[in-house]
């Protein structure tokens, strides 16, 4: 099933996208998409409901994120054997973990605001991965049995930030509207193999992301595995999983996102993101 929330921003409610296409509203059927309601038992007895009776939802409203928050936002570092190559950094022998801030949680429409005194925000799509189940010490086996579900994210990055101002990439990766998902969280029963995806992005309509998960040097079910060896995997925490080349810090000469520029992203069967980039507010 595809999960989303809809509505003014700090006002979503639950719903999901019917085979025809149409937003049905699930407020009847659960409060909002928290981690409680993002188990995979959870998901599965929802799935299993008759949903036919659902409202639908008239026009086209906001989607927001289709998690209404997040426990942790982490992501993985140079996880395709090109992007690693175009950052100029060695494969690593180990998959590179850190995280986002949660309170970057933007929705797939909303507007990307530049933060103040940044000239080199860029983009990278990526798979994300739900957790849907306490994961601790599992095999690689038995990974993907706690993914909830799949989305589409884009973890954008501000270069300067990241890498010369010091600590860690927390301070790069965590402005608001940094950790975009969506448009749908994709039950996990709907994604037969997650590395055997596409995914793209442009920027004003010049494609500069053009791979596949299969291109994945660690796949998601050891990324799982690897990550519950030394902390818990929790319901709600989204995984994302890597960027592919084509990154605007690995272009000739460096091309970094400003104000009037168009984002549109996607990973196959996942849903697309599609932004317009916007000047920071003044002081």
């Amino acid at each position: 099933m595809r999960f989303l929330r809809f509505g003014p921003a700090g006002q979503e409610k639950p719903g999901y996208l019917d085979e025809g296409g149409q937003i049905r509203d699930l407020s009847a059927y659960l409060p909002d998409f928290t981690p409680e309601h993002l188990t995979c038992d959870a998901l599965a007895e929802l799935s299993a409901r008759d949903l036919s009776a659902a409202p639908p939802v008239e026009g086209a409203p906001r989607l927001g994120p289709p998690l209404a928050w997040v426990p942790n936002f982490y992501c993985i570092g140079l996880n395709y054997a090109l992007h690693a190559a175009e950052t100029g950094a060695e494969i690593p022998k180990e998959p590179l973990v850190f995280s986002k801030a949660s309170s970057s949680l933007a929705g797939p429409q909303d507007p990307l605001v530049i933060p103040r005194g940044s000239d080199k925000t860029d983009w990278e799509v990526e798979l994300g991965v739900v957790i849907g189940r306490h994961a601790h010490h599992v095999s690689e086996a038995e990974a993907l049995a706690h993914v909830a579900g799949y989305l589409t994210v884009n973890d954008v990055s501000e270069r300067d930030f990241q890498k010369h101002r010091g600590g860690q990439w927390i301070k790069g990766k965590s402005a608001p509207g940094f950790g975009r998902v969506g448009p749908w969280l994709v039950s996990a029963d709907a994604v037969a193999d997650p590395q055997s995806l596409g995914v793209k992005l442009w920027v004003n309509d010049a494609i500069c992301q053009d791979s596949r998960t299969s291109d994945m040097i660690f796949p998601v079910a050891h990324l799982i595995s690897y990550m519950s060896r030394f902390f818990d995997l929790m319901p709600g925490d989204i995984i994302a999983t890597g960027t592919p080349s084509g990154v605007g810090a690995g272009m000739e000469p460096p091309r970094f996102l400003r104000p009037g520029d168009r984002v549109r992203l996607e990973v196959e069967g996942l849903g697309a993101q599609d932004y317009p980039v916007v000047a920071p507010q003044q002081a």
